[in-house]
């Protein structure tokens, strides 16, 4: 299934029904007047978050969204019958935004929110409304008015509470096919995650927490470059970061600076976010030498302490999860 996190439609409600022109015509009903009955109302257009969905393939190749029409009036002051709202599924966490404004006009994060983002027309009246004293028979009629249609911007950003980043190949995929039953593919090369994975993590008390696996982060990734622009929204709704960085990297400083440069360029509050450093594959760092190294990284980070693990291992993730925990208040 592919991963499709923004979308570009246009919505359109129905439109009203027309107004009727009619008489009553009843053999012993003399001077029977007018008996136009009213149109019935367009249809609305609405959006509706459902738990069961995770992408917005389904807008990839329908664009246009559109309610049914409400029927005209009948005679004897019979209303026409409203059209039919159109309900349309998105996933939870999706945003929508006005296309051209970019004003935001709902966010469906629980199952079963909805958002009506096109209101069906008003139907027309029918001649009986216009019944006066100066106008017995009047033949007088409105037409139904138009829905609104509107082109609308639909944006995924998946709702996770920790978020995983760091630069390419730094052990993110692997971490969370370790704690979760979640298996993303893992190789030995740059940018393997091309879509964000979640995973599931058992909390001591039994429940699930969600965490989100970042494709990788590189230098300018906030003003587009490599794959991070495009996925960094996916971490706006996350409560904890959990920064990894490759302990076999050239210079894991450097590493570190690099996606907190990122963080602060793209904004949104995400540097100022939780975030927990870790220092993965630390077999990969001789025992003499992880003391410096540590180091480093404490002084590139402002202080912030640092958990060892080797996430291909096993090696110290009850001591990073306890940490995880301990962050959410669990």
């Amino acid at each position: 299934m592919q991963f499709i996190d923004q979308a570009r439609i246009t919505v359109r409600g129905g439109r009203g029904g027309d107004g009727i022109a009619a008489f009553r015509r009843e053999k012993y009903v003399p001077a029977g007047g007018p008996s136009g009955g009213d149109g019935g109302h367009g249809g609305h257009v609405v959006l509706e978050a459902d738990g069961n969905l995770q992408t917005l393939l389904d807008f990839k190749y329908k664009r246009l969204f559109a309610a049914d029409d409400g029927r005209r009036g009948g005679p004897n002051k019979c209303t026409g019958s409203s059209g039919q709202d159109l309900v349309i599924k998105v996933p939870c966490g999706t945003e929508v935004r006005h296309l051209k404004s970019g004003i935001l006009l709902g966010d469906l994060t629980q199952g079963g929110e909805q958002l009506v983002v096109a209101f069906g027309g008003r139907g027309g009246l029918g001649n009986a409304h216009y019944l006066s004293n100066r106008n017995r028979a009047p033949e007088k009629f409105t037409e139904g008015r138009d829905g609104e249609e509107w082109p609308v911007q639909l944006e995924l950003k998946l709702l996770a509470e920790v978020g995983i980043i760091g630069l390419p190949n730094a052990g993110k995929s692997t971490l969370i096919a370790v704690l979760s039953a979640a298996r993303p593919k893992i190789a030995d090369y740059p940018f393997t995650t091309l879509i964000p994975n979640l995973g599931v993590v058992r909390r001591p008390s039994g429940d699930g927490t969600v965490f989100a696996d970042i494709p990788g982060l590189i230098a300018g990734a906030a003003q587009g470059a490599g794959l991070g622009h495009d996925f960094l929204r996916h971490i706006e709704r996350t409560r904890l970061l959990i920064h990894l960085v490759d302990a076999g990297s050239e210079d894991p400083a450097k590493d570190l600076r690099i996606v907190e440069q990122e963080l602060e360029a793209y904004g949104h509050g995400l540097v100022d976010r939780p975030r927990l450093l870790v220092l993965n594959k630390q077999e990969l760092v001789p025992d003499d030498l992880m003391p410096e190294v540590i180091q480093d990284l404490e002084s590139a980070s402002g202080g912030r302490p640092v958990m060892t693990v080797s996430a291909a291992m096993g090696r110290g993730l009850d001591t990073m999860l306890e940490a995880v925990w301990s962050s959410l208040g669990i």
